[in-house]
């Protein structure tokens, strides 16, 4: 059985007939909007749900009213205890939005807007009443994160909702229109200034490796084999691995292990670094250009999953291939004139905002509001 969603949301919704807020959405004659995201518990350092938070607080820069209901099969987590975990992090934009348990009898009606922001959600979403306008925040190609069965269907179906879909990157917009005709808007992919920027200028010798074992679509085994054919070949640097606490991993090779670092630690870390492996078998990570502004050169597998998100010249896009892997990586910290590409290489992103995303972000809500 699923375990992400609700199995009385997931038997109800026949996509096949068209949602009420499709036939009949609602209209706003005020520019201010209420804006309810349905969401699952945020993490202590999830990357998606930082990302939903940098976007309800441009939605709140902007004049509109956001609210926050959660839903979840598992997560037992109470709104305050949600509440304390984003006030406490540095990882979170501070937004003045309302937490809350998603209501049995659904959002009320003063809502204009409802934003689902994973494939369960969606399902709760289109069940609810609400004449809102529906809206998807699309941050992956959520089908992939399942092996070919029920889960997967599921989630793909989503696709087909009828829903206005706001996606991370270009990618994913080209696809859920080329392969569900779904009509869809994209943000580029910032960097953030203040929590990466270029501050070591000289020599640099680490390499830095996302790594997220039980995260299957970052490649974490793909990335282990390349990395032991690196080090095998350049020993006397050495390797950092971030984004889970791998301390008890047993591999050929010596590693640090930084663990789930708060972002307000990763600048550093990425300062001494002159590569950095980012591997992402589904949508682009947020990785490569934070690494970029902190003057660290990605590697990146190629595909249009991540060339469509960013075509930066800087990114060392590279075949999944552990020894093409480990050679760009060698190239990379042999290179002659290391700290000046560098230092190009933050200069690349110095214009990649998130400000300028959220204009995006913005203007898509604006279109998807109107119908247009």
């Amino acid at each position: 059985m699923p375990t992400l969603v609700d199995y009385r949301d997931a038997i109800a919704v026949d996509w096949r007939q068209p949602h009420p807020s499709a036939i009949d959405p609602i209209t706003v004659a005020d520019s201010r909007r209420v804006v309810a995201w349905v969401m699952s518990p945020p993490g202590v350092n999830s990357g998606g749900h930082q990302n939903i938070f940098r976007f309800m607080k441009f939605l709140e820069d902007a004049g509109h009213e956001v609210r926050i209901y959660l839903y979840s099969m598992d997560d037992p987590l109470t709104p305050a205890q949600v509440r304390d975990r984003v006030s406490s992090s540095s990882s979170y934009a501070k937004v003045r939005a309302n937490i809350q348990q998603y209501p049995k009898a659904g959002i009320p009606d003063d809502v204009h807007a409802l934003f689902a922001t994973s494939w369960e959600t969606a399902y709760r979403s289109y069940r609810d009443p609400s004449r809102a306008r529906r809206f998807y925040f699309v941050q992956d190609f959520e089908p992939l994160f399942y092996p070919m069965g029920s889960e997967a269907v599921l989630a793909e179906n989503t696709y087909r909702f009828g829903f206005y879909g706001i996606t991370a990157g270009k990618w994913l917009a080209t696809r859920l229109t080329r392969d569900y005709g779904m009509r869809t808007a994209s943000y580029d992919f910032g960097a953030d200034p203040g929590h990466y920027n270029l501050i070591n200028r000289g020599e640099r010798s680490d390499v830095f490796f996302y790594a997220r074992p039980e995260t299957a679509r970052r490649g974490f085994e793909l990335g282990v084999m390349a990395l032991d054919l690196f080090a095998r070949d350049r020993p006397d640097h050495r390797i950092v691995m971030a984004g889970q606490d791998v301390r008890n991993l047993s591999v050929g090779f010596d590693y640090v292990n930084a663990g789930s670092a708060q972002v307000g630690d990763l600048n550093s870390l990425y300062n001494e670094c002159a590569a950095g492996l980012v591997l992402s078998l589904s949508n682009m990570s947020l990785l490569p250009l934070e690494l970029l502004a902190a003057g660290a050169i990605p590697v990146v597998n190629d595909g249009e999953n991540n060339r469509l998100v960013s075509d930066n010249p800087f990114i060392a896009y590279t075949l999944p291939i552990p020894r093409a892997l480990a050679d760009r990586l060698i190239e990379i910290v042999d290179r002659p004139n290391a700290a000046d590409y560098a230092v190009r290489a933050a200069a690349s992103v110095s214009t990649a905002s998130w400000e300028a995303s959220g204009v995006q972000f913005l203007e898509a809500f604006e279109r998807g509001m109107s119908g247009r």
